[in-house]
């Protein structure tokens, strides 16, 4: 009884909303018109919308994936599943760390970089700060980092053996091989070395100076973050943020306290932050954790000093490497000051997380590090710039490089066994979806299942559709 009343409640949300959500804008003082959006399933307390389905194929175009016209059913399909694995996740307490999330988001955010070309390009193409945009993708990356662990729980124990990898293979016609690109593994270990006392002392001055320029009424706070700020995403407009007293992942805690503690109007000291630079911030207004500031950023630069002293140090683990002292993965997870190699290992990854990725995944220093480069090699020391505008010094390591090729069972063996162990491994999730399903509560509009009779085995209410 407690579950029917349950359900119907949830429907009769739906129905108050009219299965439509209508969202109106103000532009320049003029209406826009209303955007409607579709809600086209239910999973739980979760719903897809129409916009959903929509900004994934958008994300297959910008990356030059090409769309078929089965793209919205697998979306949907995709993001049914995803929100069912996420769901399960919880109800088993599967842990997922903010700390794991921001480090994805991070990722991604670098990956959107390096495919527009700049963190300013990124953000004019999307109309949003790097901030913006993390805020807005973290619930959907939470989800399908849940989503994933799930997964990786229910098919933790299917294996493959060789055997099964030849059976696979064999099975695949001649002509229906793809033809492989060029691909490579590689990896690195960074220092980004901190700026010497005198710099930062000088820095912490220079931001002090500004203070006092702002207070005394000699220039404006936009004026001065328009001309000095070096955060790419606020400077044009003169410093402005909004922020939530809860965002700790995205700003340093010290400097969400100080945005806090502050007054409207109120102008900081100099606020430090490790990771960035020298902030000086000024608290436009708040209501209750969320807040608008203005901000200005002053990054202390790294001399040939720190970076040379950096140099040494990864000469010295180069040599620890090359006899075999240390591997190079344990050396990156020893020394390393890029934080992603905690979580993802030191390799540069592709979208699907695997190390094997074409040369336009690469930044343009690594590009001209390993091009000259033999497979096995550790590269000397080099000097390279970061996401965030930061110098510093790294080691690329070159394990693999592929020449362009027909799939076949002698170059590609590690690709056909994760081919043959992934369809494995979907029939095992296939099979523990058909007892799971009818745990959930999910509805699928009827005009998306009759466009889609993949969905149909989702469907777990009564009326097929809605």
């Amino acid at each position: 009884m407690k579950k029917r009343i349950q359900l119907f409640s949830v429907k009769g949300i739906l129905t108050a909303l009219s299965i439509f959500i209508a969202v109106a804008g103000m532009a320049q003082g003029q209406s826009q018109k209303v955007v409607v959006d579709k809600i086209l399933g239910v999973v739980g307390d979760r719903i897809i919308l129409q916009s959903d389905v929509s900004n994934a194929m958008q994300d297959m175009v910008r990356s030059g994936e090409k769309v078929s016209p089965e793209a919205p059913c697998m979306i949907m399909e995709q993001t049914m599943l995803s929100k069912i694995l996420a769901l399960q996740a919880e109800r088993d307490s599967i842990p997922l760390t903010d700390e794991e999330v921001e480090a994805q988001l991070d990722l991604r955010v670098r990956n959107w970089i390096m495919q527009f070309g700049s963190q300013a390009e990124l953000e004019t193409i999307a109309g949003k700060t790097v901030y913006q945009l993390k805020d807005d993708s973290r619930p959907m990356i939470k989800e399908q980092m849940l989503g994933e662990r799930m997964r990786n729980k229910v098919v933790s124990e299917v294996h493959i053996t060789p055997t099964e990898v030849k059976a696979f293979f064999d099975k695949v016609p001649a002509d229906s091989l793809p033809f492989l690109e060029s691909e490579i593994e590689v990896g690195q270990i960074s220092i980004l070395p901190p700026a010497s006392k005198d710099v930062e002392e000088y820095i912490y001055n220079e931001v002090m100076n500004y203070k006092k320029q702002i207070e005394s009424g000699a220039t404006t706070f936009e004026a001065l973050a328009k001309r000095v700020s070096e955060d790419p995403g606020s400077k044009e407009r003169g410093g402005t943020y909004e922020v939530n007293r809860s965002d700790k992942s995205t700003w340093d805690p010290v400097f969400l306290s100080t945005a806090f503690r502050l007054k409207a109007g109120e102008i900081s000291l100099p606020v430090k932050s490790n990771r960035f630079g020298y902030f000086l911030i000024q608290q436009v207004s708040r209501r209750g954790d969320n807040a608008q500031i203005k901000m200005i950023l002053r990054v202390p630069p790294v001399t040939e000093t720190e970076l040379s002293a950096a140099h040494t140090k990864l000469d010295s683990v180069r040599a620890d490497i090359e006899t075999s002292k240390i591997s190079f993965k344990d050396a990156a997870y020893k020394y390393s000051d890029d934080e992603n190699v905690k979580n993802y290992g030191p390799f540069v990854l592709n979208r699907d997380g695997s190390t094997y990725v074409t040369i336009d995944a690469l930044d343009k220093d690594m590009v001209n590090t390993i091009k000259d480069m033999k497979v096995g090699e550790v590269s000397k020391p080099v000097n390279f710039t970061n996401d965030q505008g930061k110098k510093g010094v790294r080691l690329v390591y070159l394990k693999s490089r592929s020449e362009p090729h027909r799939l076949n069972m002698n170059d590609d063996y590690a690709k056909i066994a994760e081919m043959a162990l992934n369809q494995k491994k979907n029939v095992e999730l296939d099979k523990w979806l058909q007892k799971k399903i009818p745990t959930f509560y999910i509805l699928v509009d009827k005009e998306a299942t009759g466009g889609c009779p993949s969905l149909l085995k989702y469907q777990t209410t009564d009326n097929k559709g809605f």
